[in-house]
């Protein structure tokens, strides 16, 4: 038995807890102090999708986006996991037409878009998914461009031994304070490279990139160049019904939002936040179960909710946000009634942890 996960999020039937989710969590500043934590911080686990606004760092750093002349817009694509979206599909054939990127480089494979209507319109239309859908094409079509900027070949770009992947490996490492033999790589989803290492160095590489006071100039900058494209284009990291493009939205750029799979949540605090001179934060937290079964809102079927309540009840503890914030994003928690398909009221959804500090 994992003894690294607590129970984290409960679900009630009556007055009585029926199930739970267990999860761990870790909240650290940009000066490297943990100062808060749940179940334990030093969990070691793959971030997924939440590694995204790292993958683009060396990219910036070498100028690619003066190179291909690229928008916030359209770096915001390249740290996303889009839900396949006709506007979102746009803004990808955009970034290729400037960087010379063609579809048929992309090695993410294909996946119906994660948007409902798009999917519904795609078939009406008899239209069939192509790369350009899959909610890591903004990255890939990154790592392609990345290669060219270097005149590098690109035919295997995802390969974790070719040079994109270990500048990609290296630059997370110092952001988390690591060193790259210290981190797991596993293959995403998408077939590129993804990483394990424990919450608390995933924290601090959040907090880094929200506040990079310290770091060298180009890293310096292409930090802040993340933060900015992804919270002032919300939608282009998510979607429609996408947390963090709701949450991002909701706070006005304040924080930093990017979930992974499996249960995965990364977040970033901006300095100044929790007061006049407070460093930027960075958090990370594990729902162990991957969230995949939990219970809608509206009638009791399997649906994830236990990460973005776990994430407004995070925050809501740091006092990172506030109550009229919290009010806009109650779809997503923290709490919520769970009633039947008759529309009774059966329980309660919530989450059941207190953040331990220093």
């Amino acid at each position: 038995m994992n003894t690294s996960y607590a129970p984290i999020f409960e679900l009630t039937r009556g007055k009585l807890p029926e199930s739970y989710h267990f999860g761990a969590a870790a909240v650290v500043n940009a000066r490297g102090q943990l100062i808060a934590w749940y179940a334990n911080p030093e969990t070691v686990t793959y971030l997924r999708s939440s590694a995204k606004p790292f993958q683009i760092l060396p990219f910036l750093e070498h100028g690619g986006q003066k190179a291909f002349e690229l928008s916030l817009r359209e770096l915001a694509l390249i740290c996303a996991s889009h839900h396949g979206t006709d506007e979102h599909v746009e803004v990808v054939r955009g970034i290729q037409a400037k960087t010379g990127v063609v579809e048929a480089d992309l090695l993410c494979g294909v996946h119906s878009p994660a948007h409902k209507p798009t999917t519904d319109a795609m078939r009406q239309r008899g239209e069939k998914a192509t790369p350009n859908r899959n909610n890591c094409s903004g990255k890939h079509t990154g790592m392609v461009a990345h290669a060219r900027l270097h005149d590098l070949p690109y035919e295997d770009y995802i390969n974790p031994a070719h040079p994109i992947q270990q500048e990609i490996l290296a630059a997370f490492a110092q952001m988390c304070t690591v060193q790259p033999q210290d981190i797991a790589i596993g293959i995403d989803g998408c077939s590129a490279p993804n990483f394990a290492l424990s919450l608390r160095s995933a924290a601090l590489g959040f907090a880094r990139l929200c506040d990079p006071e310290g770091q060298a100039s180009a890293r310096a900058e292409a930090c802040q160049t993340v933060v900015e494209a992804m919270t002032s284009n919300p939608y282009m990291v998510g979607g429609p019904e996408s947390f963090d493009t709701d949450l991002m939205q909701a706070t006005q750029g304040r924080i930093l939002s990017k979930g992974g799979a499996e249960g995965y949540q990364a977040m970033a605090v901006r300095p100044g936040v929790l007061g006049a001179g407070s460093p930027g934060l960075g958090i990370a937290f594990k729902v162990s179960d991957g969230d995949l079964a939990g219970h809608s809102r509206s009638s009791g079927e399997p649906h994830g909710t236990a990460r973005p309540a776990v994430a407004l009840e995070i925050l809501r503890q740091l006092g990172a946000i506030t109550a009229a914030e919290l009010q806009a994003l109650a779809d997503y928690g923290p709490c919520f009634e769970l009633r039947n398909l008759r529309r009774l009221l059966i329980g309660q959804a919530r989450p059941c942890f207190t953040l331990q500090r220093e």
